[in-house]
C-alpha cells in the first residue's frame, strides 16, 4: 500500500466519522440555554426573593425602631420594584440569546 492510498483512506475515514458525529448530535434549539419552565421559575424566584428581602428589612427596622409598619410597607414595595427590574433584565437576556441564535441559524441557511 502506498502513502497516497493511506492518506486517501484516512481522509475518507475522517469524512465518515464527521458525518456520524453530525448525525448523532441533537438539533440545537434557539432557547437551548433556558427552557421555558426554567426561565419562568427563575423569574418567580427573583420576584419572591425581592419581596422577601424587602419585607425582612422593613420588619427588622420596624422592630428595632418600634414604629408602625411604615418601613415594612416601604421596603416591601422597594423589594417588589427590585424583583420586577431583575425579572425584566432576565427576560431581555433570554430574548437576546434567542435572537442571536435565530440570526446564526438564518446565516447558516443562507
Amino acid at each position: 500500500m502506498t502513502d497516497d492510498d493511506q492518506k486517501q483512506r484516512m481522509a475518507q475515514l475522517e469524512a465518515k466519522i464527521d458525518a456520524a458525529k453530525k448525525a448523532k448530535q441533537p438539533e440545537t434549539r434557539a432557547d437551548a440555554d433556558f427552557s421555558g419552565g426554567e426561565l419562568a421559575w427563575r423569574m418567580v424566584i427573583e420576584m419572591v426573593s425581592g419581596l422577601g428581602i424587602g419585607f425582612g428589612i422593613g420588619f427588622g427596622l420596624d422592630s428595632l425602631l418600634g414604629t408602625i409598619p411604615i418601613f415594612l410597607v416601604l421596603f416591601t414595595l422597594l423589594g417588589l420594584v427590585a424583583g420586577v427590574k431583575v425579572m425584566l433584565r432576565s427576560a431581555q437576556e433570554a430574548q437576546a440569546k434567542q435572537t442571536a441564535a435565530e440570526a446564526a441559524e438564518k446565516d447558516e441557511r443562507d
